[in-house]
C-alpha cells in the first residue's frame, strides 16, 4: 500500500495573505510544515500542491517536491485530486500547510484505519475530539460532527448536533479535526460529482461525500493541531520555536 502525504498551499489567504512563506525561526511556514511531514516517516513521499510561483520556487529551492494546480479549485479535495490523478498510490492523507507542528500520532491514527480494513469498506478516514465547554459547542467554526456505533460519519454541521432536548442522557459533542486520508479512488470520484444542497448550505466538502454514499470512519484523538491562521498566531509559533 503506497502512501503519500499532500499540502495544499494556496498564496492567498483572506485573514492573513502570504502566511505560508512567513518567516518562522529562520525557515517559511510552508518548508517547516513539509520538513515536518517528511520527518514522520509515515509517508512514502510528499508533495506540495499549489498555484503559486513563490510556493513553488520556496520548495524547489530546498529540493522538495510540487505539484502545479491548473484549475481554480473550490475545496481543497478537488486540489488534490488533480494533483494525484496521474499518480500511482493507494492512499493520500491531506497535511495542511499552515500546521509546521506536525504531530505524527494522529496521522498514524488515521492510516492504520486503511492498514486494517482489508475488506475496503472505508473511503476516507478523519479525527474528532470531544468537547465540553458550552462555547465551544455553540461555536459555528467549530464542526460538530456525530457517528454510528462504528465510529462511521453520520453528519457534521456547524450546528449543535445532537440537539440537547435531553440533558441527562450522556451525549459526547464531537469536533471534527480537518485531517483527512482518502482511498484515491473517494478522491476522484468526488472530483467528478457536483455540489449538493447540504455541502452549499454548510460550506463543508465532507457532506459531498456523505451525500454520494462514501464511508468517513472517525477517529477520537486528543490532538489539538496548531495552525497560523493570523498574525497573532505567527507570534505563538514563533515562540514556540
Amino acid at each position: 500500500m503506497k502512501i503519500i502525504a499532500v499540502i495544499p498551499a494556496r498564496y492567498a489567504s483572506t485573514r492573513f495573505p502570504a502566511k505560508l512563506l512567513q518567516d518562522l525561526g529562520g525557515k517559511t511556514v510552508i518548508l517547516r510544515t513539509y520538513e515536518a511531514a517528511i520527518n514522520t516517516n509515515l509517508f512514502d513521499d510528499v508533495f506540495v500542491v499549489t498555484d503559486s510561483d513563490l510556493i513553488d520556487e520556496e520548495i524547489s529551492s530546498h529540493g522538495g517536491k510540487v505539484i502545479r494546480s491548473i484549475r481554480e479549485h473550490e475545496s481543497g479535495s478537488d486540489r488534490i485530486a488533480e494533483a494525484v490523478q496521474n499518480l500511482d498510490v493507494d492512499i493520500v492523507i491531506n497535511v495542511q500547510g499552515d500546521e509546521p507542528f506536525i504531530d505524527a500520532e494522529p496521522l498514524a491514527k488515521v492510516i492504520e484505519v486503511f492498514r486494517k480494513d482489508t475488506e475496503s469498506k472505508v473511503d476516507l478516514a478523519s479525527l474528532m475530539r470531544e468537547i465540553t465547554d458550552t462555547e465551544d459547542i455553540n461555536n459555528p467554526n467549530n464542526v460538530k460532527v456525530v457517528v454510528d456505533q462504528n465510529n462511521f460519519a453520520l453528519y457534521f454541521s456547524r450546528s449543535v448536533i445532537p440537539y440537547p432536548r435531553e440533558t441527562n442522557v450522556g451525549v459526547r459533542y464531537m469536533q471534527h479535526i480537518g485531517i483527512y486520508a482518502f482511498r484515491k479512488q473517494a478522491l476522484l470520484d468526488f472530483y467528478s460529482l457536483p455540489m449538493k444542497a447540504l455541502e452549499a448550505s454548510e460550506k463543508l466538502e465532507q457532506l459531498r461525500y456523505l451525500e454520494f454514499g462514501k464511508r468517513i470512519k472517525m477517529v477520537e484523538t486528543a490532538h489539538v493541531g496548531i495552525g497560523i491562521d493570523t498574525p497573532e498566531d505567527l507570534e505563538k509559533a514563533r515562540k514556540m520555536i
